[in-house]
């Protein structure tokens, strides 16, 4: 038996004389959530801010940059027109399709060489051999091998998403416990149905960073993929304001860009928090 080593009013003396003080229990109130949601909108609304002033004062020029007012002006007859919608469609297909083909090639890739010796030891080398390659400088070959097609700019898109998934996966994979796969073994599981019920479970953290990663790319990607020789999408649409000098519709091609790069992080944390419920617990716990 253990018995409990009990604090004598002498121990506490001693203790205080060493200069040391009695712990305190920190108690975290729960933050609410329409507090964290106004929190999060400051930094643009300063930044909102910041650009209406500027404006204003005459300190930004329209020939620099269009007035919030005018580019709100500049959303509105693109959509009356129908050109931002048409625009819209085009371009997340292109993302959405590039996303899927190269996240999907990036996840069973990295499957294979962080769960199988023989993937890691016939694909690894390769693939990092290939990741180091800048995507922008595919887009001449691209061009020589498919044309100025959507195939081009799909494919370029679809490389630049693969790579951040494969690196995710495969560290994801390789971190499972080497343990609980054996014992799932020793239960009569075969490799695949270990890697379906055990390690893409195990490894759904880095697989969902990845999606992230892979996510925001897209975007980056599909505005150097609407650089080809493009004739519909965002990307067009920047082309034309620029030839015209309309950095009206040009703030409103960036602020599109950026706004789908924040979707793309939206909907990764509802996936994290569908998927993840114990993270958001621990989370909270930890702020």
């Amino acid at each position: 038996m253990t018995t409990a080593t009990r604090t004598t009013p002498a121990d506490t003396e001693a203790a205080l004389a060493a200069g040391l003080v009695e712990p305190r229990a920190r108690r975290r109130r729960p933050r609410s959530r329409a507090l964290a949601l106004t929190l999060r909108t400051l930094g643009p609304l300063a930044l909102l801010a910041a650009w209406f002033i500027a404006s204003a004062t005459g300190a930004l020029t329209q020939d620099v940059l269009a007035s919030p007012a005018q580019v709100a002006e500049a959303v509105g007859e693109l959509w009356g027109n129908g050109q931002l919608t048409d625009a819209l469609a085009v371009s997340l297909t292109r993302a959405g399709l590039g996303l899927f083909f190269g996240a999907s090639v990036g996840l069973v890739l990295g499957v294979v060489t962080g769960f199988t010796r023989l993937g890691e030891e016939l694909l690894d080398s390769a693939i990092q051999v290939l990741r180091t390659v800048p995507f922008l400088a595919l887009v001449p070959l691209f061009m020589v091998w498919f044309g100025i097609t959507e195939t081009a700019k799909i494919a370029l898109i679809g490389v630049a998403t693969s790579f951040p998934m494969y690196v995710s996966a495969s560290g994801g994979v390789r971190s499972t416990d080497r343990k609980l796969v054996e014992a799932m073994h020793s239960f009569g599981l075969g490799r695949w149905a270990v890697v379906r019920t055990v390690v893409l479970p195990g490894a759904l953290p880095s697989l969902l960073s990845g999606l992230r990663l892979s996510m925001t790319l897209s975007v980056i990607a599909l505005i150097a993929a609407e650089e080809i020789n493009s004739t519909e999408g965002i990307g067009y649409l920047m082309a034309q304001a620029q030839n015209y000098s309309r950095t009206d519709v040009l703030a409103v091609c960036i602020l599109i860009y950026g706004l789908l790069g924040l979707a793309a992080d939206l909907i990764v944390r509802i996936l994290e928090r569908l998927l993840m419920p114990w993270r958001q617990a621990v989370q909270g716990a930890a702020r």
